[in-house]
Protein backbone atom coordinates (compact mmCIF):
# COMPACT_ATOMS: atom_id res chain seq x y z
CA UNK A 1 0.00 0.00 0.00
CA UNK A 2 1.42 3.14 -1.21
CA UNK A 3 0.31 6.06 1.90
CA UNK A 4 1.74 9.98 0.80
CA UNK A 5 3.66 11.32 3.47
CA UNK A 6 1.14 13.82 4.87
CA UNK A 7 -1.21 11.37 6.10
CA UNK A 8 1.82 9.08 7.59
CA UNK A 9 2.82 12.73 9.65
CA UNK A 10 -0.67 13.15 10.25
CA UNK A 11 -0.92 9.37 12.00
CA UNK A 12 1.83 10.46 13.61
CA UNK A 13 -0.15 12.99 15.47
CA UNK A 14 -3.17 11.63 15.93
CA UNK A 15 -1.38 8.72 17.81
CA UNK A 16 0.64 11.32 20.13
CA UNK A 17 -2.77 13.18 20.86
CA UNK A 18 -4.53 9.66 21.18
CA UNK A 19 -1.76 8.60 24.19
CA UNK A 20 -2.57 11.75 25.55
CA UNK A 21 -6.42 11.65 25.73
CA UNK A 22 -6.28 7.84 27.13
CA UNK A 23 -3.65 8.84 29.84
CA UNK A 24 -6.65 11.45 30.73
CA UNK A 25 -9.65 8.92 31.09
CA UNK A 26 -11.26 9.76 27.91
CA UNK A 27 -12.98 7.38 26.54
CA UNK A 28 -14.38 8.34 22.72
CA UNK A 29 -13.29 11.47 21.10
CA UNK A 30 -14.76 12.27 17.13
CA UNK A 31 -13.18 13.74 13.93
CA UNK A 32 -14.19 17.05 15.01
CA UNK A 33 -12.73 16.96 18.61
CA UNK A 34 -9.42 15.64 17.04
CA UNK A 35 -9.46 18.23 14.23
CA UNK A 36 -9.95 21.07 16.61
CA UNK A 37 -6.69 19.94 18.47
CA UNK A 38 -4.48 19.23 15.97
CA UNK A 39 -5.44 22.28 13.22
CA UNK A 40 -6.79 19.54 10.68
CA UNK A 41 -10.34 19.70 9.19
CA UNK A 42 -12.72 17.37 10.36
CA UNK A 43 -13.31 15.30 6.94
CA UNK A 44 -9.10 14.95 6.68
CA UNK A 45 -9.24 13.19 9.86
CA UNK A 46 -11.84 10.99 8.69
CA UNK A 47 -10.29 9.86 5.44
CA UNK A 48 -7.14 9.40 7.08
CA UNK A 49 -8.51 6.96 8.97
CA UNK A 50 -10.83 5.37 7.21
CA UNK A 51 -8.07 4.94 4.62
CA UNK A 52 -6.69 1.96 7.11
CA UNK A 53 -10.47 0.45 7.64
CA UNK A 54 -13.46 1.55 9.02
CA UNK A 55 -12.79 1.86 12.62
CA UNK A 56 -15.24 4.49 14.10
CA UNK A 57 -19.18 4.52 14.10
CA UNK A 58 -21.30 7.81 13.07
CA UNK A 59 -22.72 9.76 15.48
CA UNK A 60 -20.94 8.42 18.34
CA UNK A 61 -16.92 8.77 17.04
CA UNK A 62 -13.48 7.01 18.08
CA UNK A 63 -13.09 4.79 20.78
CA UNK A 64 -9.76 6.42 22.10
CA UNK A 65 -7.91 3.48 23.48
CA UNK A 66 -9.01 0.97 20.27
CA UNK A 67 -7.97 3.71 17.63
CA UNK A 68 -4.72 4.49 19.25
CA UNK A 69 -3.89 0.41 19.24
CA UNK A 70 -5.22 0.62 15.72
CA UNK A 71 -2.62 3.86 14.79
CA UNK A 72 0.19 1.75 16.71
CA UNK A 73 -0.53 -1.02 14.16
CA UNK A 74 -0.07 0.60 11.40
CA UNK A 75 2.58 2.93 12.53
CA UNK A 76 5.09 -0.16 14.36
CA UNK A 77 7.94 -2.01 13.19
CA UNK A 78 8.00 -5.79 13.09
CA UNK A 79 11.49 -5.43 14.57
CA UNK A 80 13.84 -2.94 16.07
CA UNK A 81 15.31 -0.50 13.86
CA UNK A 82 19.87 -0.05 14.21
CA UNK A 83 20.01 3.30 14.34
CA UNK A 84 23.63 5.65 13.97
CA UNK A 85 23.91 9.35 14.74
CA UNK A 86 26.83 11.32 12.76
CA UNK A 87 27.55 14.23 14.75
CA UNK A 88 26.87 14.40 18.47
CA UNK A 89 27.30 18.66 18.78
CA UNK A 90 24.90 20.65 20.28
CA UNK A 91 21.53 18.99 18.04
CA UNK A 92 22.98 15.82 17.68
CA UNK A 93 23.16 15.67 21.42
CA UNK A 94 19.75 16.83 22.06
CA UNK A 95 18.52 14.09 19.80
CA UNK A 96 20.04 11.67 21.67
CA UNK A 97 19.39 12.48 25.07
CA UNK A 98 15.36 12.65 23.71
CA UNK A 99 13.64 9.81 25.33
CA UNK A 100 11.82 9.59 22.08
CA UNK A 101 14.43 8.02 20.09
CA UNK A 102 14.84 5.51 22.75
CA UNK A 103 11.70 2.98 21.85
CA UNK A 104 10.48 -0.47 21.17
CA UNK A 105 10.68 0.45 17.73
CA UNK A 106 14.32 1.47 17.32
CA UNK A 107 18.11 1.87 19.22
CA UNK A 108 21.32 3.55 19.02
CA UNK A 109 23.68 1.56 18.54
CA UNK A 110 26.85 3.91 17.59
CA UNK A 111 27.92 7.68 17.92
CA UNK A 112 30.32 8.68 15.25
CA UNK A 113 32.30 12.22 15.34
CA UNK A 114 35.55 14.06 14.21
CA UNK A 115 36.23 15.70 17.50
CA UNK A 116 39.03 13.84 19.83
CA UNK A 117 37.52 14.28 22.81
CA UNK A 118 33.92 12.24 21.87
CA UNK A 119 35.70 9.63 20.50
CA UNK A 120 36.57 6.63 22.52
CA UNK A 121 33.83 7.94 24.88
CA UNK A 122 30.20 6.72 26.08
CA UNK A 123 27.77 9.69 25.45
CA UNK A 124 24.49 8.90 27.08
CA UNK A 125 24.94 5.42 27.53
CA UNK A 126 26.42 5.17 23.17
CA UNK A 127 29.92 4.65 21.78
CA UNK A 128 31.67 7.38 20.09
CA UNK A 129 33.51 6.45 16.79
CA UNK A 130 35.76 8.39 14.70
CA UNK A 131 33.55 9.09 11.70
CA UNK A 132 36.02 7.27 9.40
CA UNK A 133 35.14 3.85 11.34
CA UNK A 134 31.83 3.94 9.93
CA UNK A 135 31.83 1.41 7.15
CA UNK A 136 33.04 -1.15 9.60
CA UNK A 137 30.91 -0.30 12.43
CA UNK A 138 27.65 0.18 10.67
CA UNK A 139 28.50 -3.42 8.90
CA UNK A 140 29.47 -5.08 12.15
CA UNK A 141 26.57 -3.89 14.04
CA UNK A 142 24.04 -4.46 10.78
CA UNK A 143 22.56 -0.33 11.31
CA UNK A 144 20.63 0.57 8.62
CA UNK A 145 19.44 4.12 9.56
CA UNK A 146 21.45 7.07 9.91
CA UNK A 147 20.98 9.86 11.79
CA UNK A 148 22.84 12.79 10.10
CA UNK A 149 23.59 16.29 12.90
CA UNK A 150 26.61 17.41 10.90
CA UNK A 151 27.58 20.22 9.12
CA UNK A 152 26.38 20.66 5.35
CA UNK A 153 30.12 20.63 3.78
CA UNK A 154 30.61 16.88 6.04
CA UNK A 155 26.89 15.54 5.62
CA UNK A 156 28.30 14.11 2.12
CA UNK A 157 31.23 12.36 2.97
CA UNK A 158 29.41 10.88 5.97
CA UNK A 159 26.52 9.53 3.85
CA UNK A 160 29.38 8.24 1.67
CA UNK A 161 30.81 6.28 4.47
CA UNK A 162 27.52 4.86 5.94
CA UNK A 163 26.69 3.65 1.66
CA UNK A 164 30.00 1.92 1.66
CA UNK A 165 28.99 -0.49 4.59
CA UNK A 166 26.52 -1.81 3.10
CA UNK A 167 23.57 -1.95 5.11
CA UNK A 168 22.44 2.06 4.64
CA UNK A 169 18.56 1.76 3.93
CA UNK A 170 17.72 5.55 5.23
CA UNK A 171 18.76 8.47 6.11
CA UNK A 172 17.34 11.24 8.49
CA UNK A 173 19.38 14.22 7.53
CA UNK A 174 19.10 17.12 10.13
CA UNK A 175 21.57 19.41 7.55
CA UNK A 176 20.75 21.76 4.50
CA UNK A 177 21.86 21.10 1.06
CA UNK A 178 21.36 17.71 -1.15
CA UNK A 179 22.68 14.60 -0.86
CA UNK A 180 23.33 11.98 -3.72
CA UNK A 181 22.18 8.35 -2.77
CA UNK A 182 21.15 5.18 -4.53
CA UNK A 183 17.82 4.87 -5.42
CA UNK A 184 17.24 2.01 -3.25
CA UNK A 185 18.07 4.10 0.50
CA UNK A 186 16.00 6.74 1.21
CA UNK A 187 16.45 10.49 2.67
CA UNK A 188 13.94 12.32 4.77
CA UNK A 189 15.45 15.80 5.32
CA UNK A 190 14.08 18.38 8.13
CA UNK A 191 15.08 21.83 7.39
CA UNK A 192 13.78 23.30 10.52
CA UNK A 193 14.33 27.27 8.69
CA UNK A 194 12.11 25.94 5.81
CA UNK A 195 9.88 25.12 8.59
CA UNK A 196 10.41 28.08 10.55
CA UNK A 197 10.07 30.53 7.13
CA UNK A 198 6.71 28.57 6.69
CA UNK A 199 5.37 29.55 9.97
CA UNK A 200 6.02 33.05 9.48
CA UNK A 201 4.34 33.05 6.48
CA UNK A 202 1.37 31.96 7.67
CA UNK A 203 1.54 34.79 10.35
CA UNK A 204 2.32 37.36 8.10
CA UNK A 205 -0.84 36.60 5.58
CA UNK A 206 -3.78 34.41 8.87
CA UNK A 207 -6.28 33.94 6.00
CA UNK A 208 -4.26 31.29 4.81
CA UNK A 209 -5.35 28.50 5.10
CA UNK A 210 -2.56 25.84 6.62
CA UNK A 211 -3.22 22.05 6.28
Amino acid sequence: MKVAEPTIERLVQYHRLLETLREEGHRVVSSQQIGEMLGFKASQVRKDLSYFGEIGKRGVGYHVGRLCDHIVEILSSPRVWRIALAGVGNMGAALLSNTAFRSSKMRFEALFDADPEKIGREISGVYCWNYTEMPTVMAEKKIEVLILAVPARAAQSCVDLAISSGMLRGVLAFTQGTLVVPGDILVVRVDILAELEKLLFFLKQPEAVLE
